[in-house]
């Protein structure tokens, strides 16, 4: 059975963020979560928890192997969500965090957020997206990126993971090498955990800067799994 191309945002986004690589993906069955910790309303945003229960849910509405995909702090909910027994059979870290238990995003950043958020107890807002996540994105397409970008939920960020899934699973982890949100020192710590490493010559956003480079790194692993 063909394996199922299931896609979770990362923080501040929306599954609209994906449309491009999408359109590069004929033929590919794809599932797009809408995480809760990212939402209009600082006073309902949901947590870590939240956010994995949301992963579970569209997990158990496919039939058939899964690729599991995480950008940015989607990793984060991926880590805490799959499992074989949802049908996983691979993860893919996009430039995302793959963390262990015990961490959480703030925390493996040393327990401070960076310059480009702005910290409130109930939210986080990006303040300079255009340059943090959409280096080498058309302008226009950069626009409407980020017209898109909501708020983030304070508590997903600070809360740590009880699983961390690639401890189980295969793993692949993809560098993007000019990444402005996530350094590279980081990414390459985090993707020695992963079984494969692959590498992309795009910022943070390849969805948006390189739709067609990321179908052709993904497809091979989605008809591996299936």
């Amino acid at each position: 059975m063909p394996a199922t191309l299931v896609l979770v945002h990362g923080a501040w986004h929306t599954p609209w963020c994906w449309q491009p690589l999408v359109d590069h993906l004929p033929g590919v069955d794809v599932v797009r979560v809408a995480l809760p910790s990212s939402g209009t309303d600082p006073q309902s945003l949901g947590d870590l928890t939240a956010d994995a229960a949301a992963v579970r849910d569209a997990l158990a509405g496919v039939d058939g192997p899964v690729v599991l995909v995480g950008h940015s702090y989607g990793g984060i909910p991926i880590s805490e969500a799959a499992s074989a027994e949802l049908g996983v059979a691979h993860l893919v870290y996009l430039c995302a965090f793959q963390l262990d238990v015990g961490d959480s995003l703030v925390s493996s950043l040393g327990g401070q957020v960076p310059s480009w958020q702005e910290l409130h107890p109930t939210h986080v807002r990006a303040t300079a997206p255009e340059e943090v996540f959409y280096n080498g994105v058309s302008p226009e397409l950069t626009r409407q990126a980020v017209a898109e970008l909501q708020l983030q939920s304070t508590a997903a960020l600070t809360q740590p993971l009880s699983r961390a899934a690639w401890t189980e699973l295969p793993s692949t982890y993809v560098v993007c090498e000019q990444d402005q949100a996530i350094p590279m020192a980081a990414q390459e710590a985090m993707s020695s955990r992963a079984g494969t490493v692959l590498r992309l010559d795009t910022g943070h956003s390849p969805f948006l800067a390189a739709p067609a480079e990321l179908a052709a790194l993904l497809r091979p692993i989605v008809e591996r799994a299936g």
